[in-house]
């Protein structure tokens, strides 16, 4: 096995910028692909992320580069402009040694900028189809000289409606290109383009969704419909997260999360295709840099999102796909790192969940809804870890002067203490932790519905024949004029 990236053939100024990134060992990924696509084979790639595919076709990618000239010699489509942006900055960062010039070309961005960029001449372009077509069609890029063309979320790419931009693309480019396509899962019109667009391509599969999401401890809490926010607030309360994402089926529903956590005082912005480029990379920013440690996000938007060291994931709505599941989680727990991911269910959703354990092949444990006390008690810890840092610091300089006027005033030492814990405490003691009604008033009504006819001593067929029987009783009655409407002759 091939367990160094020199082992697999790649060049010095590549080995390099890869040491400088910190990457020592190539994953599974990568020492399935690096070499076959050095020699120049198509590749068809199954492969979830956070297993290193982007360094799998960027390093091949950039080794065959043959010189510098004014039109691209690589194309890199991706379905997302944060995905767009998380690319191109790899593939800069790999092959910067080499002095590649990478463009990233995407919606929401200044033309003019883009163009000027083509105009000085680039050796890989990433991109997403819209923007690209659109460029296209302006006589403004030229995909005469590709030599590799990259298709990476393959699926994701027609799931959003880009079949027609990405064929379209593809016929633009010279046949005798090499072909490469990644993609998480391959549904038919996946394959079917593979067949149509590649040349006897490799098949390499790696990170199975099924391997994935056992790296990752998987927690399933059965919540009432009217208090997921509260259910989702304590559970923030008592997990020692790091950062976590909240995903969410809708923009709006996202926007309405984001403000109710903002109310109780969380860290907390949305990300949504209803934000301008700069706002999302803004928002994008904060949280990487830790400024935020709650991020709301829907499924599309959250897709290309490079975030390093997320530590939890909650579903806040269960995904309609089960394999955008496997995609919402596999933010967390990547590198080897641990991760926990936590889907809040309703008792309508059980045949969602069932259907969601058959596909990944095990069992989501269930949890209990964290206590009052449980949260109070954190509260405390947090607060007293906090307290010693300082005394450890012994950064007390201010505190100290401040608390020697209030003994010279006859104030008791102990009581200043807790004056000021008590002050220092006022905006999270002020945080509610809101009542959360409880699943079992659900399934208890509905015990009580389901259990009526028996009550009455008959079965449901009963029931039918007794309101069939009045229902025909009322229209006979209402054939009848009533008597006080006859008019007298």
């Amino acid at each position: 096995m091939n367990s160094t990236f020199q082992a697999l053939g790649l060049r010095s100024e590549l080995i390099q910028a890869l040491h400088e990134s910190l990457y020592t060992h190539p994953t599974d990924i990568q020492r399935l692909t690096i070499p076959g696509l050095l020699q120049g084979h198509d590749l068809l790639g199954q492969a979830q992320t956070g297993t290193g595919k982007t360094a799998a076709f960027s390093l091949p990618l950039l080794q065959r580069l043959e010189g510098q000239g004014q039109q691209p010699q690589a194309l890199i489509l991706v379905p997302t402009r944060e995905l767009a942006r998380q690319v191109a900055d790899s593939v800069w960062r790999y092959g910067k040694h080499l002095e590649v010039r990478v463009a990233s070309i995407y919606g929401g961005q200044s033309y003019s900028r883009q163009i000027a960029r083509l105009e000085r001449g680039v050796d890989v372009v990433v991109g997403t189809p819209g923007r690209i077509i659109d460029l296209m069609d302006k006589g403004l890029l030229d995909l005469g000289a590709i030599r590799t063309l990259v298709l990476d979320e393959a699926d994701e790419m027609l799931k959003m409606g880009f079949i027609e931009d990405v064929e379209k693309i593809l016929a633009a480019t010279p046949t005798q290109r090499q072909t490469v396509l990644f993609s998480a899962t391959l549904p038919k019109p996946v394959q079917e383009l593979a067949a149509r667009y590649m040349n006897q391509p490799r098949f390499i599969r790696a990170g199975d969704p099924e391997i994935t999401v056992q790296q990752i401890r998987q927690q399933l809490l059965w919540v009432h419909p009217d208090s997921k926010v509260q259910a989702l607030s304590r559970l923030l309360e008592t997990e020692a997260l790091d950062r976590a994402l909240i995903f969410t089926r809708t923009r709006a529903r996202a926007t309405e999360v984001s403000l109710a956590l903002q109310q109780r005082g969380y860290g907390v912005d949305v990300i949504s295709g209803d934000l301008s480029q700069e706002a999302r990379e803004t928002v994008l920013r904060r949280f990487r840099q830790g400024d935020l440690a709650l991020l709301v996000a829907t499924d599309v938007v959250a897709r290309g999102v490079d975030i390093p060291s997320v530590s939890h994931v909650f579903n806040f709505d269960l995904p309609t796909d089960p394999q955008d599941y496997v995609h919402r989680i596999g933010r967390t727990g990547r590198a080897g790192r641990s991760g926990v991911a936590i889907s809040l269910a309703t008792p309508d959703e059980r045949r969602r969940v069932r259907a969601l354990e058959h596909f990944i092949q095990q069992r989501l444990r269930e949890i209990e809804l964290p206590r009052l006390e449980a949260i109070r008690l954190r509260r405390n810890a947090i607060f007293l870890s906090k307290l010693q840092q300082i005394l450890d610091d012994n950064a007390m300089e201010l505190g100290l002067e401040m608390v020697g006027e209030l003994l010279a005033a006859g104030y008791d030492m102990a009581e200043v203490a807790a004056a000021a814990i008590q002050l220092a405490r006022a905006a999270e003691l002020a945080r509610p932790i809101d009542h959360v009604k409880s699943v079992k008033e659900i399934m208890e009504t509905r015990k009580e519905r389901s259990e009526l006819p028996q009550k009455r001593g008959h079965s449901r067929r009963d029931d039918h024949k007794l309101s069939r029987d009045k229902d025909r009783s009322q229209g006979q009655k209402r054939q009848q004029p009533r008597r006080e409407l006859v008019r007298p002759l």
